[in-house]
């Protein structure tokens, strides 16, 4: 229509006739040449003649630049990475690759190692479905044939149009306690279509990701065993650094983040020397490392070191009656993970080499990698652990189990006199021993020892969307944050106002950091550095503002009970 309206004008201007054409540019531009050319044959008019020719160069050189700026605009739908060729799909703005291997299948006798190269194919690899789920206990919506132990692939969605773009990275490590879930649940492309390239990996799980045994530390050569599920988020980490340029990636500017386990995963990332420059900034939502350990299987509350892992994998293999590690290996993946196994509890330990120390002391003595970081923890994580049928009467026997010696001082930050009290205090005490307190003591300690700048975070924002159903909440449930970064409020703004504009300011935070290290950006609350004697934590709720550093009298005892802990474990080693 544009051009229509360009011939018409033409016409009433010169009274020449150009013959216009329809949705098949080049050939009509073409017809248009040798139509000018016949008609000047039969012109007298000179002047006429040169404006023709004028026009029709015009013509040819817009044709080339709508051309380029076409092409210029189209998604990165095809690349290169180290295998391969690859192909990806579309969506909206979006180039998304849904599986590329980035490691090769941890199958046979490459379970329980660390992982290896992933590789070569012939031709195009088209990724347009997500790889399996790690092996992990079955449930509605998760089957045992959408799972499998050829896991460790990777998803891309990227809105570069060159492989030049040279775009910030942001890379996604997913939650679900180092026993479920699964890098396919959603690519955040709403954090993507803001100018980012989002990578989502999977990592081993469970049992296969994190078992350590006396067998499998004898047959490595470093000596150590477990944390594979680590050393694939570190394997695919140098990938992204490899890789990441044909996706418009810029590989000196990679964020890592994640979310429950995910976030505890960038916590140990960030001081594992493994991980050394293969990121750039980190944001936790909801977890931290910092627990202390001992030489036995892990507690919780207490870490383990390699030695009280590998005792944690001779139990397994008592439970499953097998003799060796052999037997091990041959049995099928399901019956190491599902939950009908009956055991599990399998978590990442100090090996040495992945994990060098107990991460508290590494960050007081500036051992880590220091990078920025945000911690985000939620006002009602507990609200998804509080078990339903919680009395007043068992709670004395929990928090007793829970805090031995500090018990009693523990029911006066988190009481249980009614069964109602004892559900809440249960869910405010899992709340800050397992994600409060961590992410304070991640902030605090890199605000004293660290050169990069530590932010905290705190969502409270009131909502009937929720992943605890329990009707007894008061606030933001483990899990909910995730929601604010992904579409579940942006695409629905009409049902929730309040969440959806949260939505919108998160999200800003999130990208102006992962662009600059710095969270700050017009048009948003300027958030400085934690400061745990002014108010520089921001809270969200209805907005964005910053307050004083929030339960700050219960985290201060769950601070002095990890530190009684942490005293008396290292005097028995």
């Amino acid at each position: 229509m544009l051009f229509h309206g360009f011939f018409k004008e033409y016409y009433s201007k010169t009274g020449t006739f150009l013959p216009l054409f329809s949705c098949n540019f080049t050939k009509n531009v073409v017809l248009l040449q040798s139509n000018a050319s016949f008609d000047c044959k039969k012109m007298n008019n000179l002047q006429t003649y040169i404006k023709m020719k004028r026009l029709i160069s015009t013509l040819f050189v817009v044709f080339a630049v709508f051309t380029a700026m076409n092409a210029q605009e189209q998604p990165l739908l095809k690349t290169h990475v180290e295998t391969g060729d690859v192909e990806g799909v579309l969506e909206g703005t979006l180039a998304v690759y849904k599986a590329i291997p980035y490691a090769a299948p941890p199958v046979g006798n490459l379970r329980w190692k660390a992982p290896q190269p992933a590789l070569p194919w012939e031709g195009v690899r088209v990724c347009d479905q997500f790889g399996p789920m790690p092996p992990q206990p079955t449930r509605p919506g998760r089957t045992a044939d959408m799972m499998s132990e050829d896991c460790l692939y990777l998803g891309i969605a990227t809105p570069a149009t060159s492989a030049n773009d040279r775009l910030p990275v942001m890379v996604w490590i997913h939650g679900g306690g180092f026993q479920t879930e699964w890098y396919g649940g959603d690519l955040w492309n709403h954090l993507a279509m803001r100018g980012v390239v989002i990578v989502s990996v999977e990592y081993r799980t469970g049992a296969l990701g994190f078992m350590a045994h006396p067998e499998l530390t004898k047959e490595n050569k470093e000596g150590h065993s477990g944390n594979y599920g680590i050393l694939d988020q570190i394997f695919a980490l140098q990938w992204v650094q490899r890789n990441i340029a044909n996706f418009g990636g810029d590989p000196s500017n990679v964020t890592i983040f994640g979310e429950s386990a995910g976030a505890i995963s960038c916590s140990i990332l960030c001081a594992s020397p493994l991980a050394k420059g293969l990121f750039h900034r980190c944001i936790s939502q909801s977890g931290g490392s910092f627990a202390p350990w001992s030489d036995k299987p892990r507690s919780f509350g207490m870490d383990a070191s390699q030695k009280g892992a590998e005792q944690q994998g001779l139990d397994f293999q008592k439970h499953l009656k097998k003799k060796n590690l052999k037997q091990l290996r041959q049995m099928d993946p399901m019956s190491l993970c599902d939950g009908n196994v009956g055991f599990a509890g399998f978590w990442p330990c100090v090996d040495g080499y992945v994990i060098v120390d107990d991460q508290y002391r590494l960050y007081e003595r500036g051992e880590y990698n220091d990078v920025p970081v945000i911690a985000m923890t939620n006002s009602d994580e507990g609200a998804l652990f509080s078990p339903p049928n919680m009395t007043a009467e068992n709670y004395q026997k929990t928090i007793a189990g829970i805090f031995g010696d500090w018990a009693e001082e523990a029911q006066k930050y988190y009481p249980g006199n009614t069964d109602d009290e004892a559900w809440h205090g249960f869910g405010d005490a899992f709340r800050d021993l397992g994600f409060a307190w961590p992410s304070y003591a991640w902030v605090s300690l890199q605000a004293k020892t660290g050169k990069s700048g530590a932010y905290a975070a705190f969502l409270a924002q009131p909502s009937t969307m929720s992943f605890s159903q329990d009707p007894r909440r008061r606030g933001v449930a483990h899990a909910d944050d995730v929601m604010y970064l992904s579409g579940q409020f942006l695409t629905q703004p009409d049902k929730y106002p309040a969440e959806a504009a949260l939505a919108e300011i998160i999200q800003q935070y999130w990208v102006n950091f992962a662009k600059t290290g710095n969270p700050n950006g017009k048009g948003l609350a300027y958030w400085p550095t934690f400061d745990e004697s002014k108010p520089t934590t921001m809270q969200f709720s209805n907005g964005a503002s910053l307050i004083m550093r929030p339960n700050r009298e219960q985290i201060d005892f769950i601070d002095r009970c990890y530190k009684a802990k942490r005293e008396q474990a290292e005097s028995q080693r």
